[in-house]
């Protein structure tokens, strides 16, 4: 087992905050396995990059040589957690719940070690729970204190609803650390509050308070806003090998630095030595094959890695047209649509001018075949396949 400093490193790298460091510190230094926490609510079916950061942060504890407790919130997640909301969420119900945790299982273990992650759910101690023993729970806790939570005093402060039901969530996360007699628990930096309840809730049973790690919120494809699939800015760790290698090409190039450090298992200094690469002249693209590869792998096999790696290349360097692009109906009027007309309508330029020019350098195809005739008039018909650049595509029918 690595020493107590050697782990602090690992530990360390991408968190946001420790709470409190000198805890982990001593805790590390008895040498045994701590259990370590993090808890999902069964919101969705699937899983993506961002709910990965906290996984693979579990992943490395787990080769440090502790335990893993992948706690899924069936319970909480019929309550439903407002957190960054300013309005109550609806919460899910039983089958809604039970159907996506069972996806949560399935996936999960395309990072963590099955011998070393107990997979709990929070049902199996609140079910137990009569009404008495939620009121002795629910004494242990202030309103004062709960409305210290920045969304809820948001929302007090200007006169929106705060149902009751919503002050049980982080109480019940909180006692779910009191239940697993959590070390350490880890959680996204929107969840701080309720994994500082967890500490002062072990405190009032009489337990050790765990140690809280948050983690940083990641960012999705568009490099501004958290990945979420409502936002369709998301990779799904279910995508086909293509569709992952594709969207992870895409990120801008200092996104790319931030996946690496958050996503990579690859060592901190491989990718300093990376950097150095890139400032001396390297393509940031061919770090971003290094890491689009290590994930593809990870989810998917390194055989489905090499194979997404050579049909990028084939798609999107030797100008081969991609199996999946836009299908366009557009009209066309009598006598037909101007070239130009229809490239703009396509969404392939933003306006004829570009289109005009595009063709001018020779960076327009229809069926692979390069345009050059500006003044040339598509009849109705199709659908044929319209490309600018190397990487805008449609196929367009006229009607």
């Amino acid at each position: 087992m690595a020493s107590a400093a050697e782990a602090l490193e690992i530990i360390t790298r991408g968190a946001q905050e420790i709470l409190l460091e000198a805890q982990l510190t001593s805790k590390l230094e008895t040498g045994r396995s701590l259990r370590i926490k993090a808890g999902f609510d069964p919101t969705a079916p699937d899983l993506h990059l961002g709910h990965t950061v906290l996984i693979n942060k579990l992943r490395q504890f787990q080769d440090l040589g502790h335990e893993v407790l992948f706690l899924i919130g069936d319970f909480t997640g019929m309550i439903g957690d407002p957190t960054g909301k300013n309005v109550t969420r609806q919460p899910l119900t039983r089958d809604q719940v039970l159907e996506n945790a069972k996806t949560y299982e399935q996936q999960i273990f395309k990072i963590l070690d099955p011998e070393k992650t107990l997979v709990v759910f929070n049902s199996s101690w609140m079910n137990e729970m009569g009404a008495a023993d939620l009121i002795q729970l629910a004494a242990r806790h202030s309103v004062a204190r709960m409305l210290e939570r920045d969304d809820f005093s948001k929302r007090y402060a200007s006169g929106q609803t705060i149902a009751i039901h919503e002050f049980l969530y982080p109480l019940i996360q909180g006692y779910d650390s009191v239940a697993l007699k959590a070390d350490v628990e880890l959680g996204g930096t929107d969840q701080k509050f309720n994994l500082l309840v967890g500490r002062q809730l072990q405190e009032a049973y009489g337990q050790e308070p765990q140690v809280v790690i948050t983690m940083p919120i990641l960012e999705g494809l568009d490099g501004v806003q958290k990945m979420s699939k409502s936002l369709a800015n998301y990779i799904g760790i279910t995508d086909p090998p293509d569709e992952m290698f594709g969207k992870l090409m895409r990120i801008s190039d200092d996104l790319m630095w931030r996946y690496l450090e958050l996503l990579s298992f690859r060592p901190l200094s491989d990718i300093l030595s990376w950097r150095k690469e890139v400032e001396a002249g390297l393509n940031p693209r061919d770090v971003k094959v290094r890491l689009a590869e290590e994930l593809v792998a990870r989810f998917h096999d390194t055989a489905a890695a090499n194979k997404a790696n050579e049909n990028f290349v084939a798609r999107f360097r030797h100008g081969a047209m991609p199996d999946e692009m836009p299908e366009i109906e557009l009209s066309a009027p009598e006598g037909g649509l101007p070239i130009a007309n229809l490239l703009k309508d396509a969404g392939l330029v933003s306006s004829t001018s570009e289109a005009f020019r595009m063709i001018k350098q020779g960076a327009v195809k229809i069926d692979g075949e390069k345009v050059s005739d500006r003044s040339l008039v598509i009849e109705a018909g199709g659908p044929h396949v319209y490309q600018v650049g190397k990487r805008r595509f449609a196929r367009v029918r006229l009607v």
